[in-house]
């Protein structure tokens, strides 16, 4: 008898969200690592999910597996990311929640980087983010509601070295959290941050991680047990639901208490 694989929306059914239930969430990066869990969350309360990403392999099997939809799109080509957006909302109706966890940590030496790889990491990491939410917030404010979730990290709070470009994208995502918070919370559009710290992935398992990077991160942890992109789609949905209604312009670390201000 084959093995019956584990249904990956069955965890986060613990919990009923009844607000997200036929809500129009859009994700960006969805088809592998957080984004991918974050999917799944979101599939599992009954919400309406197309996320966007890069993977044309990987993304018509996750659609497939989640009951989700999947369109190819380069986040750092903005006018192919505003044509794909405008399509999702014509076929499938206008965004209720944006996620926009697309990202790259992509490590590199400070006096390596030249200028086209730096404008790359913040397009990667810091643009898309702006004009996601650009492409979203008329259609948001005309119904006079929406949640925007951004996606930072504590790599910019711990000054992690090697990884310039990116921290400086993520610390610019806090004050663009903030920013657009105000702009659009008197249209009804509530725009929040999570803040994942050392998150437990496919890619990260690849290319980076090893025992001793294991053990220090839980030696530095509050909590002594590693995080993955699943710690991190509960908060979304959390912060997509009518739960977080008075929430707006904040940052929610999840990090297993890594950073302790």
């Amino acid at each position: 008898m084959a093995d019956v694989l584990p249904d990956p929306l069955e965890k986060y059914r613990t919990v009923s969200y009844r607000s997200l239930s036929g809500r129009h969430v859009l994700v960006t990066g969805g088809a592998s690592g957080i984004g991918a869990e974050i999917v799944a969350a979101f599939r599992a309360q009954n919400a309406q999910v197309d996320f966007i990403d890069i993977d044309s392999d990987a993304g018509p099997t996750w659609a497939e597996t989640t009951g989700s939809r999947f369109t190819f799109c380069d986040v750092t080509d903005i006018a192919a990311l505003r044509t794909a957006i405008a399509k999702i909302q014509d076929a499938s109706g206008p965004i209720d929640v944006l996620v926009n966890n697309a990202g790259k940590d992509d490590r590199h030496a400070m006096a390596e980087v030249e200028p086209d790889y730096w404008r790359r990491a913040l397009a990667l990491n810091l643009d898309h983010q702006f004009f996601a939410t650009q492409a979203v917030a008329a259609t948001m404010a005309e119904r006079g509601q929406g949640s925007v979730i951004m996606l930072g990290s504590v790599s910019w709070m711990r000054g992690r070295p090697g990884l310039v470009g990116y921290t400086t994208a993520k610390a610019a995502i806090n004050g663009l959290t903030k920013t657009l918070a105000r702009e659009l919370g008197p249209s009804g559009i509530r725009v929040n941050c999570i803040v994942p710290g050392a998150i437990l992935t496919e890619r990260q398992k690849k290319l980076w991680l090893t025992p001793e990077l294991d053990r220090q991160f839980i030696e530095l942890q509050a909590l002594k047990f590693r995080l993955d992109g699943s710690h991190v789609a509960r908060m979304a949905l959390y912060l997509g639901s009518d739960e977080s209604l008075g929430c707006t312009g904040a940052n929610f670390v999840i990090d297993a208490g890594l950073v302790q201000n």
